[in-house]
């Protein structure tokens, strides 16, 4: 059975535009399918929301949850349709900016490589701490917020506003639950100093949720940097034991409460903090505190039935594990769901179209879901 109470996705929204390629044909490289004055044959491209709002906010509803979503967007096309479609999902809670234009991102899902994001941050760049009323957080038992590399304002002056959200999240009594998004290392977000970031709003963070890419990037540059000039996916054979763990414990060691990182291919890792730290955390979700008081582990990749795209597969993830979570599983178990979660996304072009429920994600694994 699911809590009651109320969860808070909040954060970055945006509109994700995919265009489908028709060739289902696999590429190393890829100049090997984008050629410059190359006409290459396309079906309909697939229009959906995108950015954590969208896409925890609305599979965290899918999975059964009671949610609100507190995003911003601008005043024009873009905007209409994000609308649009949250409205179908009885959903909305948007800020209207007239004076930004809304988030965009197209999305390149080329057979064979990873996604290419060419993204617009628009509205999102000026959300600051008092688009998050209190109203919002009075009954609410988890905020969650998502991507502030792409937020201007999360980031700036050490990450100050983001720390005032958090900080009036848990003066409330709320859980909270942060997640990152991957950093353009020549943009304003890639020279932030991310290190004095984390050290300010980690201690007000219960769930730490990044990737292991984003999390490198911010505390390991050199590890980054090695991993990057591989070239590829730096997550694909990742040892999850010797260079995620370690980023895991740096996370704990600054504050946060649970570490859980997602590393693609190779799975996912995670650690919790000790009992002193963790007491006043599963007191608030009624979370057995012998089952998630000093804990870690790694869970593999489950082998999905296709994959079509990756976009939104770690937010559903987090989806999966804030879920479980909140009907109080141990984190073993809701971190083997939040993996089981991911690879049924990417069997679907967009975040949403792949979700299963968690009853079905138990069967499957109960039927032994074969891992990669």
């Amino acid at each position: 059975m699911l809590m009651a109470n109320k969860i808070i996705a909040a954060g970055h929204i945006c509109l994700d535009i995919t265009p489908v390629f028709s060739t289902t044909r696999s590429v190393s490289k890829l100049e090997e399918l984008l050629v410059p004055g190359k006409l290459i044959h396309m079906n309909p491209a697939d229009v959906h929301t995108g950015g954590s709002v969208a896409n925890t906010g609305l599979a965290l509803k899918i999975l059964g949850n009671d949610v609100r979503l507190l995003g911003k967007i601008g005043d024009d096309e873009f905007g209409s349709m994000v609308k649009n479609i949250l409205a179908q999902y009885g959903t909305g809670g948007l800020i209207t900016d007239e004076k930004s234009s809304t988030s965009y991102s197209v999305v390149l899902a080329v057979p064979g490589l990873d996604r290419i994001f060419l993204h617009n941050p628009g509205a999102n760049d000026s959300f600051d701490s008092g688009d998050i009323p209190d109203e919002a957080l009075e009954d609410a038992a988890l905020f969650h917020f998502g991507y502030p590399p792409l937020m201007r304002k999360m980031y700036e002056n050490s990450g100050e506003e983001l720390r005032k959200i958090f900080a009036r999240a848990k003066e409330k009594g709320v859980a909270t639950s942060l997640d990152f998004a991957a950093v353009d290392p020549e943009s304003d977000a890639g020279k932030a100093e991310w290190k004095a970031v984390l050290k300010n709003v980690l201690p007000y963070v219960d769930f730490f949720v990044p990737s292991f890419e984003e999390l490198c990037f911010m505390l390991d540059r050199r590890l980054f940097n090695e991993l990057a000039k591989m070239g590829g996916d730096m997550t694909e054979g990742l040892d999850l034991e010797c260079l995620a763990m370690p980023l895991c414990e740096k996370c704990i060691a600054m504050g946060a409460k649970v570490a859980v990182i997602k590393c693609g291919s190779s799975g996912m890792c995670y650690r919790t903090a000790d009992r002193d730290a963790i007491c006043s955390l599963c007191e608030s979700l009624q979370l057995d505190l012998d089952e998630w008081a000093d804990k870690k582990g790694t869970k593999p990749c489950f082998k999905p039935d296709a994959l079509r795209s990756a976009t939104g597969a770690g937010d559903t993830s987090i989806a999966a594990f804030l879920t479980a979570v909140m009907m109080r599983r141990a984190p073993d178990d809701a971190v083997t769901l939040a993996a089981a979660e991911g690879a049924a996304s990417v069997t679907s072009y967009d975040a949403l179209g792949g979700i299963l429920s968690i009853e079905e994600l138990e069967r499957r694994l109960k039927d032994g879901w074969e891992v990669l």
